[in-house]
C-alpha cells in the first residue's frame, strides 16, 4: 500500500469534504429548481431561492452539528465517568499520543462491536463505542479499536464522513416531500393533471434511486482511509494483534443488525448494514484483508 503522509492525508479530507458539499448543494438546489419548472414555471425562481436557502441551511447544520446529528441518530449516550472510566481514559490517553485534545466520548446501547467518530475538526470531535465492545473486547481490543477512531479524528476524516451522513439523506428528504406534496394534494381534491403525474413519476424515481446514490457517495470514500486508520492506530498502540483480534471478532461475533441508517454506516469502524450491494458500494475493505495486512506488520 503506497504511503500517504498525515499532513498530505488531512489537506486532501480538507479539498475533499469543500468538494462534496459544493456538489450535493449544487444537485439539490438544480433538482428544486427543475421540479419547480416543470410545475410551476412563472414561480420557478422562487423554487430556486427556497432551495438556495434549505440546502445552505442544511450545509451550515451539517458543518457545525453534524456530530451532533450522528449522536442522536445512533441514540448514543455519554459516557459515565464511574461505570465508563476505563473507556474514558484509554481515550485521553491515546489522544495524548495521537496528539490530539481528548473528543467526548459517548455509550451505544447495543450489543454489536462497533464504534464511529464523527465531528467537524479535532476540536470538536466525538467518539462513540458500543455496549458490545466494552462487553466483548479486552483491553487491547479495545485500545485498538479506539486508536483506529482517533486517528480518522487526526486526519480530519470526521470532517468529510460527517458531511456526508448528514448531507446524502438530503435527496431522499426531497424525495419523501415530493411524494407527500403529491399525495396531500389529491387528497384535497387536486386535478391528476400532466404536472401532477410528472410529480409523482420523479417522486418515485428519487425514492428508488435515492438508497442508491446513497452507497454511491459513500463509495467515493477511499477505502485507503480505513487501511490508514488501521495502521496509524497500530502507530498508537505498538500492537497490531489488539486491533487485528477487535476485527476477528466483529467479523466472527456480529449479526448486522444495528438500527442505523445507511447513511451513517460509513462512519463505523465495521459497516453495521452490509448488504447484497456492498461488493459494488462497499465504503469498508473486506475485514479479512484487513486483519491479514495488520498481522504482516
Amino acid at each position: 500500500m503506497e504511503k500517504v503522509s498525515f499532513h498530505d492525508q488531512i489537506a486532501k479530507n480538507k479539498r475533499n469534504s469543500l468538494f462534496l458539499t459544493i456538489f450535493v448543494v449544487g444537485f439539490v438546489i438544480g433538482l428544486t429548481y427543475t421540479i419547480g419548472y416543470l410545475l410551476l414555471p412563472e414561480y420557478a425562481i422562487f423554487f430556486f431561492v427556497f432551495a438556495a436557502i434549505w440546502i445552505g441551511t442544511q450545509a451550515i447544520v451539517s458543518y457545525n452539528y453534524g456530530d451532533k446529528v450522528v449522536i442522536a441518530a445512533t441514540k448514543a449516550k455519554p459516557a459515565d465517568p464511574v461505570r465508563h472510566a476505563f473507556l474514558i481514559n484509554t481515550v485521553e490517553g491515546l489522544s495524548i499520543a495521537a496528539g490530539v485534545p481528548a473528543p467526548r466520548v459517548y455509550v451505544v446501547d447495543d450489543p454489536e462491536i462497533n464504534a464511529f467518530a464523527c465531528g467537524k475538526d479535532p476540536k470538536h470531535a466525538a467518539i462513540a463505542v458500543t455496549t458490545g465492545a466494552l462487553d466483548n473486547l479486552n483491553r487491547a481490543e479495545l485500545e485498538g479499536v479506539i486508536g483506529h477512531e482517533l486517528s480518522h479524528v487526526r486526519n480530519y476524516d470526521i470532517r468529510f464522513m460527517t458531511i456526508i451522513a448528514v448531507l446524502v439523506g438530503l435527496v431522499a428528504i426531497l424525495s419523501h416531500m415530493l411524494l407527500r406534496s403529491y399525495l396531500y394534494g389529491t387528497r384535497s381534491g387536486g386535478r391528476k393533471d400532466g404536472k401532477a403525474g410528472m410529480l409523482i413519476f420523479v417522486g418515485f424515481i428519487l425514492a428508488i434511486l435515492a438508497p442508491f446514490v446513497t452507497r454511491l457517495v459513500q463509495a467515493v470514500i477511499s477505502r485507503r482511509r480505513e487501511f490508514l486508520a488501521d495502521s496509524s492506530s497500530v502507530e498508537l498502540t505498538r500492537y497490531p494483534e489488539g486491533l487485528a483480534s477487535a476485527l476477528e471478532k466483529i467479523k466472527n461475533k456480529n449479526q448486522l443488525k444495528m438500527d442505523v441508517s445507511e447513511s451513517i454506516s460509513h462512519l463505523f469502524i465495521s459497516d453495521p448494514k452490509r448488504s447484497e450491494l456492498d461488493s459494488i458500494f462497499a465504503t469498508h475493505p473486506p475485514i479479512e484483508k484487513r486483519i491479514d495486512l495488520l498481522r504482516a506488520m
